[in-house]
């Protein structure tokens, strides 16, 4: 019987970041392979981290995205470690895999464009009690 081989950390965090930025354009994994010249099929495969990318290819998907190579080695696992320490990688990861999510990013999205600050404060005071977590040490301001 084959074993089966497991993704590589790395190739999964890259895919994931893929997924992100895609995501965050609102572009669909069809539109992503068409600019490439790949389906759709394949672009599941990196944002899974079942195929590796290359790296030409990852500089065309940086390309296509508006993104820099190194966007998607951000917060990489085995990179080395900030100086807040373990807590705060899972933070970011936390951060990064709500954001990839869709409410994350209709959430972000709808988010931003409110220009009122005091408004703002107003909308994470909500969602922080709403969420039963109303403590002012989470704050980031």
């Amino acid at each position: 019987m084959a074993i089966k081989k497991t993704p590589n950390p790395i190739d999964i965090h890259v895919g994931s970041r893929v997924r992100l930025r895609r995501m965050m354009l609102g572009m669909s994994q069809e539109k992503l392979g068409e600019s490439l010249g790949i389906t759709f099929q394949q672009i599941q495969k990196y944002e899974k981290g079942t195929n590796r990318i290359g790296a030409s290819r990852l500089q065309n998907i940086a390309r296509v995205l508006s993104v820099p190579v190194s966007f998607f080695f951000e917060d990489a696992p085995g990179g080395e470690p900030e100086a807040g320490g373990m807590a705060e990688q899972q933070s970011a990861s936390y951060v990064v895999d709500f954001l990839s999510s869709s409410e994350g990013i209709q959430l972000n999205k709808a988010f931003v464009t409110i220009k009122d600050a005091k408004l703002r404060r107003k909308v994470i005071d909500l969602v922080r009690a709403i969420a039963g977590s109303e403590d002012e040490s989470d704050s980031l301001s």
